[in-house]
Parts: C-alpha cells; sequence; structure tokens
C-alpha cells in the first residue's frame, strides 16, 4: 500500500496527539467507581470502642422512634414531598402505614405518601444493619492537645479496640485515624501517634489492616506535608511487611491558602500529585475554613457563602480526577436541652422542638451538599445519622424516577449508536447516571432489582463502567450479526 507524504505527516501528528490525550486521561480518568461512604463519623480516639458504631446506630434508631415515631412526623418536620396529603393524628398514620405495608411496590408509588413511607421505613432498616459508613478515630479536634504520655496511651487502647472490632465485625465498612496535622509544632506529635498506633494495631492483627483503612492529615497547605506522609508510609509498611502503596491518606481542605496560594493560583492538584497515588479523598472542615475567612463563630455554618466558595474552587480543581469529595459538618445537634424520667410538658415540648429544628438544619445542609454534588459528610453526633439519610434517600428516590428513564435511553441509544457504526461519545454523561445508581444502591436508597428497571443487568451495573457495559454489548450485537 502506497502512503503519500501528508498521510504519513498526519500519522505523526495524530500519534503526537494521541499520546496528549493519553497524559491528559491519566490525570482526569473521571469519576472513580468505588464505593463512597455518604458521611464519616468523627469521634475523639478516648471514647473509641470496639462497639461504638455499633452503640451509634443504636442510639440513632432511639432518637428517631421518640422524635419521629412514625413517617407523618418525619415528613411534616422536613416537609418532605406530599407531606401535606398525610393525616395528622397518629393512629390514621399508623392505619395508613399497614395500608401500604400491603400494598404491591407499583401501587405503592401511585401514593403521595410514598416517598415519606419509603425514606422512613428505609432510615430504620439502615440503623439497624449498617448505621454508620465510615468512622475516623480522631486524635485532631475531637482529642485535643493533651499530655504526651495520655495521647501514648490513647493510641495504643485505640489500636487494641479497632483490633477487637475487626475480630468481632463491629466497626463499619470503612474507617481510619485522624492524625494532628504537619505543622511545625504539631508534626513530631502526628507522627509519633501514627506510629504507635499501627505498630500496635498490626501487632495485633498480625499484618492486617481494616477494609478501607484510611489516614486523614488535617490542615494541609502546602503539598510537601502530604510527601512526608507518603514517605512515612513507605518506612511502615517496610518495617510491618506490608504490600507497598497499602497505606492510604486523605487531605482536608479547611484553609484559605489551599483554595488559593500565595501566586494566586489553586494548588490541589499539586497536593494531590504530592500524594502519589495514596491520596484518595479531600475533606471540607467547615469550621476551620470559615475561620480563616475571618467568619465569626455565631455565622461559621456550612451554609455560608465562603463554602460554597470554596466548594465550587475544590470541585473544579478535582474534577474528574476520581478523589472523593466529602462537605463538612452540622454543628447544630438534635439533642434535647432536658434530661431526666420526670419531665413536664413544656419541658417534653422544648425537647421536641429543639431536636425538630436540628434535624431541618441538618437535612437542609445535606440537600444542600447532595444538590452540589457533594456525596459525602461529616456527622458528629448520632442523633445526626437519622437526617443525613433522611436527606439522601430522598435526594435519590426522588429523582429515581427520571435516572431510570435517562439511563435506559442512554443504553438505547448507545446500541444504536454501535449498529449504525456512528461514534457514542457521550459515555461520560452515561457513567454519570451508573455512579448515580451506584451510589443509590450501597446508602441502601434502592435495591438491585430496582436498579434493573434501567434495562441493565446486575451484573452490568456491578461492573461499575459504563464503558464496559458499551463494549458488553457491542460484542453480543457483533456476536448475532
Amino acid at each position: 500500500m502506497n502512503f503519500s507524504i501528508a498521510d504519513i505527516e498526519k500519522e505523526i501528528l495524530l500519534n503526537s496527539l494521541g499520546t496528549a490525550n493519553r497524559k491528559f486521561q491519566q490525570i482526569y480518568p473521571g469519576d472513580k467507581p468505588d464505593r463512597q461512604p455518604v458521611h464519616t463519623v468523627y469521634g475523639g480516639a478516648n471514647l473509641f470502642k470496639s462497639d461504638t458504631c455499633v452503640k451509634i446506630g443504636n442510639i440513632a434508631l432511639k432518637s428517631l422512634q421518640t422524635y419521629a415515631p412514625n413517617f407523618g412526623v418525619l415528613a411534616d418536620v422536613l416537609e418532605l414531598p406530599g407531606f401535606i396529603e398525610l393525616p395528622s393524628s397518629e393512629k390514621k398514620v399508623d392505619k395508613l402505614t399497614k395500608e401500604l405495608d400491603k400494598m404491591s411496590e407499583k401501587k405503592r408509588r401511585e401514593h403521595p405518601a410514598w416517598l415519606s413511607y419509603t425514606v422512613y421505613k428505609k432510615i430504620i432498616k439502615k440503623l439497624k444493619t449498617e448505621a454508620v459508613e465510615d468512622f475516623r478515630i480522631d486524635f485532631e479536634d475531637g482529642f485535643g492537645n493533651r499530655p504526651d504520655k495520655e495521647e501514648d496511651e490513647t493510641a495504643v487502647n485505640a489500636a487494641n479496640e479497632l483490633a477487637k472490632g475487626m475480630k468481632d465485625k463491629t466497626i463499619s465498612p470503612f474507617i481510619g485515624i485522624r492524625i494532628k496535622p504537619f505543622t511545625e509544632d504539631l508534626k513530631s506529635r502526628g507522627v509519633r501517634t501514627l506510629d504507635i498506633f499501627l505498630s500496635t494495631l498490626l501487632k495485633k492483627t498480625k499484618g492486617r489492616l481494616p477494609d478501607n483503612f484510611v489516614v486523614m492529615l488535617p490542615k494541609v497547605t502546602i503539598p510537601e506535608q502530604v510527601t512526608t506522609l507518603v514517605r512515612l508510609f513507605e518506612i511502615i509498611e517496610k518495617k510491618h511487611a506490608l504490600i507497598p502503596g497499602t497505606l492510604k491518606m486523605e487531605t482536608m481542605v479547611e484553609a484559605t491558602q489551599i483554595i488559593m496560594d500565595d501566586e494566586g493560583r489553586n494548588p490541589l492538584m499539586k497536593i494531590i500529585r504530592a500524594g502519589e497515588g495514596r491520596l484518595i479523598a479531600a475533606h471540607f472542615g467547615t469550621y476551620d475554613y470559615t475561620a480563616s475567612c475571618g467568619i465569626t463563630a455565631k455565622y461559621q455554618t456550612m451554609a455560608h457563602p465562603v463554602c460554597d466558595f470554596a466548594h465550587h474552587m475544590t470541585k473544579v480543581a478535582l474534577g474528574g480526577t476520581g478523589i472523593f469529595l466529602s462537605d463538612g459538618a452540622t454543628n447544630v445537634m438534635p439533642v434535647a436541652p432536658n434530661r431526666g424520667e420526670k419531665l413536664s410538658k413544656e419541658q417534653l415540648k422544648e425537647n421536641l422542638q429543639s431536636v425538630h429544628n436540628a434535624w431541618r438544619i441538618g437535612y437542609s445542609h445535606t440537600m444542600h451538599s447532595l444538590i452540589n454534588g457533594f456525596y459525602q459528610g461529616w456527622d458528629l453526633n448520632p442523633a445526626q445519622l437519622p437526617m443525613r439519610y433522611a436527606a439522601t434517600y430522598t435526594f435519590f428516590l426522588s429523582s429515581i424516577e427520571d435516572a431510570t428513564h435517562r439511563l435506559k435511553t442512554f443504553v438505547e441509544r448507545a446500541a444504536i449508536s454501535t449498529l449504525t457504526g456512528d461514534i457514542f461519545d457521550d459515555a461520560a454523561t452515561g457513567q454519570g447516571l451508573l455512579n448515580f445508581f451506584l451510589k443509590a444502591m450501597n446508602c441502601g436508597a434502592i435495591t438491585e432489582k430496582e436498579a434493573t428497571a434501567t434495562g441493565l443487568t446486575v451484573e452490568e451495573i456491578r461492573s461499575r463502567s459504563f464503558y464496559k457495559i458499551l463494549q458488553g454489548r457491542r460484542k453480543k450485537l457483533n456476536n448475532k450479526k
């Protein structure tokens, strides 16, 4: 076959472009299809026990059943879609619940109470089975600055409790430790705690880490802090005969300098690169960040505009990298102000109003995060968990019908493109829709069976790759020709 000089020159140009394209794809591989927890619960290391996550679930469930004994109350407090049409009395709600229990899922979906009824049922189930998805044993803000001897002892005790939890299967599916920041004042303490904790844990477990274990490095401002932790990981892995690359880390976005550096640039990508593939997530620190912006304590909330600015800057900097992003925490706790067995009607009413007010705030904050593409956030108190799941389930279930139609249409259009030879170049949107269903399944919003309404099989959905789904469909179509 004869080639003209022009053809050769074109081939060289395309090869050069291919190299550049592949380099870009390595930096921006797209959303990671791995499971991302919907929250991280932070708890002081001195309070951590092997069954802490189980106890948190029990407290969360009791809180929900005390202050929202049925789905009607929850719907009314949060003003869930269709709440106006629900009966107000407890007896009527109980009667409606029994009626809905007996209905087929198809008929139930047509009822105005379907969403609030379903959300409530799913929250109950979640709190009974997997209340805590992710937990951080906290040696930073949740622990404070204590004498070295006390922190050393706490590191040993926490590691032993984690080992026991691993054995008893009472820990969350994702778990980790937050050490002190690598600032000049605290870097040595952070390293010492990490070393004591991991050495104790690995000795107790004979070299085994919990699944999805991660180390949180807070108050990161420069890439060198991350690089230092990577080098320490290498030393620890070698010391304990761990496979290189085993230890993973997260960073915190909680200072203005991590949003814009001294040259007026966003340094987040530099910080991610400094992790050398070990840095898998970035968590927003609402209160440190707002404080660094000069916001007074009264106005340091997730709803402050400076937080949205930081969120958008983080999304723009890390979009398409596969780094998991997490929003911060609500600092209004749904805890009753009056305690004791013999409370007056006024005190009981005050408790109810206080908890419900905190629920509304937490629900609003979580929903705001989800709408803005942050599918994870912090929880600081067990009583916050019901609203975490209320918002998460409402978010997914209220959009599921539209998303099902869109994904089904997308898959069909992709198949048509394959048949006609057209180039289907919008797979990123398909992957985004697939990720929506994966997130919904992982948190318990929908079942695998419900997800198959998209026209995909469970195996295809669990492949976690829209590209692989298209390849499989293409192969089937070619075999039929």
